[in-house]
């Protein structure tokens, strides 16, 4: 049977995360990016024995993992740096979402992608949802969450997709302005109408 994907995004403080969840429980497989471009750079992994190789083991905690920080830090101050870890970390990225995709057991999954408009991943999906709630509000929740200052919080959302730009993209939109419990109504309601569309079995 042919996998259909449902691609997923929002926002920083959209409540992204908290809409994958709702679909992950209604058993629905979840392929979430984040979580793969952990996984493509752990330990003993080829993603990591490359950044040792051109960083040095400085780059590791004592542990043997990547210390994420400092690699942010060196790769943001060196343009040739950022450039090589892209080219590097960009097809191991999508080559395990891709086998991710196909070893999902159930009859869709939800690919989670904070940058799916950004990176042009929309090609990958049949449908694109988009949580959705005004900038005002993102702004809120990322500040009670994340402990980040305005001033980052805000460089975060200016380097990401407008609001606009996301909703242009979108075929299917949760409004995320009212509670949890709202949210998930909207995903079950969702769910409901790809099983139809899809003509899968719940």
């Amino acid at each position: 049977m042919t996998k259909h994907v449902i691609g997923l995004t929002g926002g920083i403080g959209s409540g992204k995360s908290a809409a994958t969840e709702a679909f992950k429980s209604l058993g629905i497989s979840i392929v979430d990016a984040d979580e793969v471009a952990r996984d493509v750079v752990a330990v003993g992994s080829e993603g990591l024995r490359h950044i040792v190789a051109r960083f040095g083991r400085g780059i590791l905690l004592e542990d043997g993992q990547l210390n994420r920080p400092a690699l942010r830090e060196r790769v943001f101050s060196h343009e040739g740096d950022k450039h090589w870890l892209n080219q590097l970390l960009h097809p191991l990225i999508r080559a395990k979402m891709l086998a991710d995709i196909g070893a999902a057991p159930s009859a869709y999954c939800i690919l989670s992608v904070p940058l799916l408009i950004e990176n042009n991943m929309e090609n990958l999906c049949d449908r694109v949802i988009v949580v959705d709630c005004p900038e005002s509000l993102q702004l809120s929740r990322a500040l009670q969450r994340d402990g980040s200052s305005r001033e980052t919080i805000e460089s975060i959302m200016a380097s990401q997709a407008s609001r606009s730009e996301r909703l242009e993209k979108a075929d299917d939109v949760i409004n995320n302005t009212g509670s949890l419990d709202e949210l998930h109504k909207q995903v079950a309601l969702l769910h409901q109408q790809y099983v139809k569309h899809f003509n899968l079995s719940a």
